[in-house]
């Protein structure tokens, strides 16, 4: 393989040495891998908390999926590649709508310009909302959902026939099959194709149930490590991240512990008056109720500060923030933001009206995410880095990381 080093949004990767694989499991936060390491069932996990090659770092805010997993790919914050929640208000169609077009995206992917120079790249996602996003204008390679496994097609997917490859039914996108989907079928394409560079992401449906250490958790983190062990026998690259933390959001009842900012600015400023929007939003609402502890409000000039005094006094907030100071702090794009932005406290979660979140899905107490508060995430590696990190991670640091920075294999 030639090598070479490719620039893309103003970060320079150095060309694979060897296959890398680089996973985004969703909602993981570190205490989920030090908790079942100490089962003694994950000797992969074990082995690489063990050697020093685990790191700690930050995700994007809002501490949601889209913006985190296109932070992944493009090395970059939503500021430059634009995708800011999963759901927003489009201040062109006047719509709240989902985030999950490739015209709303503003950058290149590292996963789009390597297959532009020949390698080959294969993405599997458990949700097929982010599937276009992660395949935008990747060349020649394979890109699926897990969710939709059954409709793939060479035309659209890079592939046809998964099911029968994999030996694994459809799963349903409310189980921890969905992501048991997506490390089977790398572990399959892995050794059948064997593709330069793959990223695959999973789903937080186990994460939203269950804390770190439960027995529910320590299965799923059991199930990926034996995928991960055998795609390490395969002599890849193994790169971890994840899209965010996450955190119980209940009170002292085990109730969900909610702020009905809607609710609240009618009261403030009358009906109409302000729109609230909770980017969390997305089709899969059953296990956190579009609950998320971050949210954006629309709101004139005249009735602004009212309502910011009222937020800035409400237990349960943490920050009361204006557009600018928002997009500064976070790096987000001013015209996707609303007037304000609001981040509720680590055990609060922020939701519009009362009457519009639907919480009879919850079989479980309220865990979710958003916040500065699930911010911290994993950075592992499967070959020790030339030399510590000098400065603080980010999980879109991961694959400037796994391409500049590893020792090679031994």
């Amino acid at each position: 393989m030639i090598m070479k080093a490719l620039e893309v949004n103003g970060r320079t990767y150095q060309w694979m040495k060897e296959p890398l694989v680089v996973v985004c499991v969703d909602g993981c936060e570190y205490d989920y891998l030090t908790e079942v390491v100490k089962t003694g069932k994950t000797p992969f996990l074990e082995k690489i908390l063990k050697d020093g090659n685990a790191y700690k770092g930050d995700c994007v805010v809002p501490s949601f999926t889209n913006p985190n997993n296109l932070s992944i790919v493009t090395g970059r914050p939503p500021s430059v590649h634009g995708i800011c929640g999963n759901f927003f208000f489009d201040p062109d169609l006047k719509e709240e709508v989902m985030m999950n077009e490739v015209k709303y995206l503003r950058a290149e992917t590292v996963l789009a310009k390597f297959s532009h120079e020949g390698a080959k790249v294969a993405v599997i996602t458990a949700k097929d909302k982010l599937r276009k996003l992660l395949g935008h204008q990747i060349v020649g390679g394979i890109c699926f959902s897990s969710e939709k496994a059954d409709q793939c097609t060479v035309d659209e997917n890079g592939i046809t026939g998964v099911l029968e490859m994999i030996g694994m039914p459809l799963p349903s996108v409310y189980s921890a099959d969905l992501s048991e989907f997506v490390f089977a079928a790398g572990v399959k394409i892995m050794e059948s194709v064997r593709p330069d560079l793959m990223y695959l992401s999973t789903t937080d449906y186990i994460q939203h149930k269950y804390a770190p250490g439960t027995d529910g958790a320590n299965d799923f983190y059991i199930m990926m490590d034996s995928y991960l062990s055998k795609l390490d026998k395969l002599g890849v690259t193994i790169a971890i991240t994840a899209d965010h933390g996450m955190n119980a959001k209940t009170n002292s009842e085990g109730k969900p512990n909610v702020i009905y900012l809607q609710d609240l600015a009618d009261q403030v400023v009358g009906k109409d008056n302000a729109r609230v929007i909770l980017p969390i939003t997305d089709p899969y609402v059953v296990h956190h109720g579009a609950l998320g502890s971050y949210a954006t409000i629309y709101i004139s000039n005249d009735l602004k500060n009212e309502l910011v005094e009222k937020l800035k006094a409400t237990p349960g907030i943490s920050k009361v923030l204006n557009n600018s100071e928002a997009c500064s702090l976070f790096e987000l794009p001013n015209d996707r933001v609303g007037d304000l932005v609001i981040v509720s406290d680590k055990s609060v979660v922020l939701g519009t009206s009362e009457s519009r979140h639907d919480l009879s899905g919850l079989d479980a107490p309220l865990r979710s995410h958003g916040g500065i508060s699930e911010q911290t995430v994993p950075l592992l590696f499967n070959r020790r880095l030339i030399q510590k990190p000098n400065s603080h991670l980010r999980n879109f640091d991961i694959l400037d990381i796994s391409l500049n920075s590893l020792e090679p294999r031994a």
